[in-house]
């Protein structure tokens, strides 16, 4: 430590020789401090957007956070990721940061300002870091809060969903790209990334390398159609820093809390974590799934809905500073953690009319569950009827099946969910199943999704008492389609009857999900389809939790496109983000009692 300093940063060397960019902050006193440690790739000394209270909306800094933490005797160090900001090296989204989380934790416990105990925190990417060195079993780890990521399993969720590729990988790379050290140190560079629309570019997908809106940084684009062209779960996929299942066995014996919402695209990661180390007995694991949208913990309204008051983080955490405080002190210093092992926010119960502010006022509150799933919840097969109606009843023996035509050239266009860094081509949230001109994709005469002949909607009868959902959601289908490959998505809808302020109803998006056709079977084992081929389907959608109040209805949107949320199949069997060619394919959803195709709901009675 640099004599008198209670700040400085340092250039910390990875084992193969790389410096990573370190700033250290200390309390004051002798010491040795437990530390908090957070590794990002948005700027060590860069203030985090996330980092806001219900009660002060401005973000705090990176240096006010430190100050609020050394004040509580933690040291408090920030690593900016290989590649990024002050590190050296070049930048390998994700699969360094176990390694290079490895080396800097050991580093850590070498200080001897350091007492041998790390905290980690960190959202998003920051996150990922955490779950990446976890894996590694990292020295002096004892206690993680991995805030909306740490990818327990990348293929599927987080790059990939169940095959398909997740967009948001590709505005996130040109949006870094611009902010990377080799666009900074090249005017030229930057002007380019920064002029390209990329909005136009998702008009005119799919992308091939070097045409695209990242050629001009080859390594962004690179790492980007490395991702892309792997599909199927092989060993790209079972590396360090994106499987954390296959290091559940080994991870850290850190006390960790996941933490995710029904509108983010890590629900899936934070649910799989909790139960995989919580199984492998590595630690206590606690669990909180919130209502937000990416990072917006202190938020109540999200899209166009308003969850009120109770929505917000704050409302039972004091604020998320404190509640981090409560989580480090209890594992650092022993003191009691009240906290439950799963806290959930179930969504609905509101007074269903328009707020003030025009939104929807669909309301919610807080449960503490023992476990999840929530031990409570029965998970219940809801069949899907030729006739389009949806309950537990059994389906016909000569049931006719479905068929629609999917038009890759006119895909479904996403309406909100969850999804997170895909601005400005679109943005997650609670939405109107309906179309809209603010949604990309959309175009007049601007009618509800399940008009379209491409989506089959699946709905009960109103419901005459309250149905409370909550836990893991999955949709079994038997199908088949025309061509050699294909995809299908599942939707769970809210739909509200008619009223005074919405004389139209609202179809609330709550969970959705996708299915590669070839990787149904065996996801390390693509295989193309026969035409006509029967094949039963697992779609694995988001978790949620919701009230469905009396008079509303559950439906189920059935499709093979969701734009641009994923990449859109192009039903021509081509390799994974290779394709240059689009065929229309003729998809069949069998309902017969032989092929009953469901949805399992986790009912709460």
């Amino acid at each position: 430590m640099p004599p008198g300093n209670r700040f400085w940063t340092e250039m910390v060397t990875a084992r193969d020789g790389i410096a990573l960019a370190t700033d250290i902050h200390l309390p004051d006193g002798p010491g040795p401090f437990p530390v908090i440690l957070e590794r990002t790739p948005y700027g060590r000394d860069q203030t985090s957007r996330s980092e806001i209270t219900a009660a002060d909306p401005r973000p705090a800094s990176r240096a006010e956070i430190a100050a609020f933490f050394t004040a509580h005797g933690y040291a408090v160090v920030y690593q900016d990721n290989r590649g990024r900001h002050g590190s050296e090296g070049r930048f390998v989204k994700y699969l360094s940061d176990g390694a290079d989380g490895f080396d800097c934790c050991a580093w850590i416990t070498e200080q001897d300002w350091c007492d041998g105990r790390i905290c980690t925190m960190g959202l998003s990417y920051a996150a990922h870091t955490q779950g990446a060195l976890g894996s590694l079993d990292a020295p002096g780890v004892v206690a993680q809060i991995l805030d909306s990521g740490g990818f327990a399993n990348a293929w599927m969720a987080g790059i990939r969903q169940s095959g398909a590729f997740e967009l948001k990988q590709a505005t996130w790379a040109l949006k870094q790209a611009a902010l990377s050290p080799e666009a900074e140190a090249d005017p030229v560079m930057k002007a380019a990334l920064l002029g390209e629309d990329i909005r136009d570019w998702f008009t005119r997908l799919p992308w091939q390398q070097g045409h695209s809106p990242l050629r001009h940084h080859p390594d962004y684009e690179a790492f980007l159609f490395e991702q892309w062209r792997h599909g199927a779960f092989d060993a790209y996929w079972q590396q360090c820093g994106i499987w954390a299942e296959g290091f559940h066995t080994r991870y850290a014996k850190a006390d960790c809390v996941h933490m995710s919402s029904w509108y983010d695209a890590y629900p899936l990661t934070a649910t799989a974590n909790y139960t995989g180390l919580k199984r492998a007995r590595r630690g206590p694991q606690r669990l909180i799934l919130g209502p937000w949208t990416h990072g917006d913990r202190s938020n109540t309204l999200f899209g166009d809905v308003d969850f009120g008051a109770d929505a917000a983080i704050d409302s039972w955490a004091g604020d998320w500073r404190q509640y981090r405080l409560r989580h480090f002190d209890h594992v650092i210093k022993g003191t009691p953690n009240p906290e439950p092992a799963v806290r959930v926010f179930m969504m609905g119960g509101g007074t269903g009319r328009r707020t003030a502010a025009g939104h929807l006022a669909h309301g919610g509150h807080w449960l503490a569950f023992a476990d999840w799933p929530p031990p409570e919840a029965v998970p219940t097969p809801y069949h899907l009827h030729a006739d389009g109606s949806l309950s537990p009843a059994a389906p016909a023996e000569d049931a006719e099946p479905l068929c629609f035509d999917f038009d890759p050239a006119h895909p479904v266009p996403t309406i909100g969910g969850s999804l997170t860094s895909m601005e400005p081509v679109a943005a997650g949230g609670a939405w109107n199943q309906v179309e809209a001109p603010e949604f990309f994709g959309c175009a007049p005469p601007y009618l509800p999704l399940a008009s379209r002949p491409d989506v089959l909607a699946f709905q009960t009868a109103p419901l005459t008492a309250p149905q409370r959902v909550a836990g893991p959601l999955t949709a079994t289908l038997w199908v088949a389609t025309d061509g050699p490959d294909t995809d299908f998505t599942a939707k769970l809808v809210d739909i509200y009857p008619a009223s005074a302020d919405y004389p139209q109803g609202y179809a609330l998006l709550l969970a959705d999900g996708i299915c590669r056709l070839r990787y149904a079977e065996d996801p390390t084992r693509p295989r193309l389809r026969r035409p006509g081929e029967v094949v039963k389907i697992t779609i694995t959608l988001f978790p949620t939790a919701n009230i469905f109040m009396p008079g509303h209805r559950i439906r189920l949107d059935i499709s093979s496109s969701n734009f641009p949320k994923y990449d859109v199949n192009p039903n021509t069997g081509e390799p994974e983000g290779n394709a240059r060619r689009r065929r229309i394919a003729v998809n069949t959803v069998f309902l017969d009692a032989s092929r009953p195709s469901c949805v399992v709901l986790p009912l709460i009675g």
